[in-house]
């Protein structure tokens, strides 16, 4: 087996680019490509799109030039390659020319995963592109974007970027890039709400933060302007439903706990404990229970259990905020 080329060596022979967020996988060509040039100001690109890598003509992109001048061969979608151009980068791979670097993106899983382990064994540098489907590691992701440009963003105003724009992490990016370049000093959430006021008031998020606190009014306002500019009614429910059980698990935990360590059992950053503790006030254990049947009610309702989703997630909001208002005994 070849010795493993080191994470952070951009000029190994071999880049394995796996996963399927497109962001991701093109920075992860980008970084191999610059650095290349940066070393060589004269090296031959040839980035090849998905499809156009036929059989035998690896051998020809490969072979050695009259001026030897370095080299980067990026094969797009390597999990979709034809079974001849497979036998052949294997073959390559087995025997790389020199000052040639390749990077093989592949969408890992099972498809053409016989490639990516012959890279792997190849000692090839892997970088990771997954999608980020959790809230935790999109927001670290903003905060990277924050810092890798050198300035500062407070847990609030990434917060406040991600319930604006949503998961897209080419918009997100773009946002980051748009408010370092336009904002002086540290970027606050009152900073991203200047900047996307108008979508951030269309998140399912907003509407939560509205009904969790019994501004039903302000609530349903906002849940039909999210519907009017196309928010997912489904993330809607997923809204209510995450702001009312982390009430419930706040109300459960021990009361003398220090911020901190309420932060790390329930898993929220500090910030969001201070922000779910203001909202509790007024609610009780049977609010809770009330305000999750109405919200499962409204979320069988918008996956086709009505013909009208829109009035069932009214009804949804109009029941949390009469919860959060209900409790003689509040938690």
């Amino acid at each position: 087996m070849a010795r493993k080329s080191a994470p952070d060596d951009l000029l190994a022979p071999l880049t394995l680019a796996v996963g399927q967020e497109e962001l991701l996988l093109d920075r992860a060509v980008a970084q191999v490509v610059a650095a290349a040039k940066a070393a060589d100001p004269d090296t031959d690109v040839r980035d090849l799109a998905p499809g156009t890598l036929q059989p035998g003509g690896l051998a020809e992109l490969t072979t050695p030039s009259l001026f030897a001048e370095r080299k980067v061969i990026v094969i797009r979608a390597a999990q979709d390659l034809s079974a001849e151009s497979v036998k052949e980068v294997k073959a390559y791979l087995e025997a790389p020319a020199d000052e040639v670097i390749m990077v093989l993106v592949h969408a890992g899983g099972a498809k053409g995963k016989g490639l990516l382990d012959a890279g792997r064994k190849a000692g090839g540098r892997e970088v990771q592109c997954a999608k980020l489907t959790k809230s935790g590691d999109k927001l670290a992701f903003i905060r990277n974007e924050f810092r890798t440009l050198g300035r500062s963003a407070t847990p609030e105003a990434c917060q406040a970027l991600l319930d604006s724009l949503g998961s897209d992490l080419r918009e997100l990016a773009a946002a980051c890039s748009q408010l370092t370049a336009d904002v002086e000093g540290t970027i606050d959430e009152t900073v991203v709400a200047r900047y996307y006021s108008g979508r951030a008031e269309a998140t399912g998020f907003e509407v939560a933060d509205l009904a969790v606190t019994g501004r039903a009014a302000e609530a349903l306002e906002r849940l039909r302007w999210a519907l009017a500019v196309g928010q997912p009614p489904t993330g809607i429910t997923y809204a209510l439903a995450s702001g009312v059980r982390s009430i419930g698990r706040l109300a459960t935990t021990g009361r003398n706990m220090r911020p901190a360590d309420l932060a790390r059992e329930l898993g929220m950053p500090p910030w969001k404990v201070e922000r779910v503790r203001q909202q509790m006030r007024g609610w009780t254990g049977d609010s809770v229970a009330a305000a999750l049947t109405a919200i499962a009610k409204a979320d069988a309702a918008v996956k086709g259990g009505s013909d009208d989703p829109a009035y069932a997630l009214e009804r949804a909001v109009v029941a949390v905020a009469r919860a959060a208002r209900s409790g003689a005994r509040p938690y």
